[in-house]
């Protein structure tokens, strides 16, 4: 799957400058989440230092693809606000946490520098899952604005990352897309047994009120 990938993104390049395809392929990256993260950046690197391109394009490369990909993690985080407000609504009694206490806690991320950096931290590091955060982001009810501006920031330095990889060697794709295989299936279970830990605070907080009162 990810030769078939490769070949068609390779052959796309031959036909849209590298700025749209970093921008395109970063969305359908995000869209489908069994692409390999470090796919098309390690890629875009490598096509940029063929063509001559400066270090210095690289930082437009890696926004123009952080654009590409926010705007893909925005689909989920939506998604799971909408479905957050339909499901709990249903079922939250036999779930056991209520719409209404979601919110309240959704109410203390009030968009300040410390979720700002929390959602900076899980987009800036290559080996995190990204769709858990968006859909957890959602349900969650973080601030619009504090969402969009940290993952613009956090993706800009993943995407960096990987594209300074590509840039360096052609050969560096396949090499990093296996070393970081078991990197980021470690990373994607600590991702949701941070998002599960929030939900059972929520529970055991609303017990405890329940018990104090």
């Amino acid at each position: 799957m990810i030769e078939s990938v490769i070949t068609t993104i390779v052959g796309a390049s031959t036909v849209i400058s590298p700025l749209w395809l970093s921008l395109l392929g970063s969305f359908v990256e995000e869209i489908i989440a069994p692409i390999p993260s470090p796919l098309i950046m390690s890629l875009l690197g490598s096509i940029a230092a063929s063509i001559g391109k400066s270090w210095y394009y690289l930082l437009l490369l890696a926004f123009v693809g952080s654009i590409g990909k926010t705007i893909g993690s925005y689909v989920f985080y939506k998604a799971a606000d909408i479905l957050e407000d339909a499901v709990l609504k249903r079922f939250s009694s036999k779930l056991g946490i209520t719409h209404d206490e979601i919110k309240a806690f959704g109410a203390k991320l009030s968009g300040g520098w410390k979720d700002d950096l929390t959602i900076f931290l899980f987009r800036a590091t290559p080996i995190l899952p990204t769709t858990p955060v968006s859909i957890a982001a959602g349900i969650l009810k973080v601030d619009p604005k504090s969402y969009i501006r940290s993952t613009i920031a956090g993706f800009f330095v993943r995407n960096l990352f990987y594209l300074s990889l590509g840039y360096k060697s052609l050969n560096t794709l396949e090499k990093i897309s296996t070393d970081l295989a078991g990197a980021e299936l470690i990373g994607s279970v600590l991702t949701l047994i941070f998002i599960g830990s929030i939900f059972i605070y929520i529970y055991y907080q609303k017990k405890r009120r329940s018990t104090l009162g």
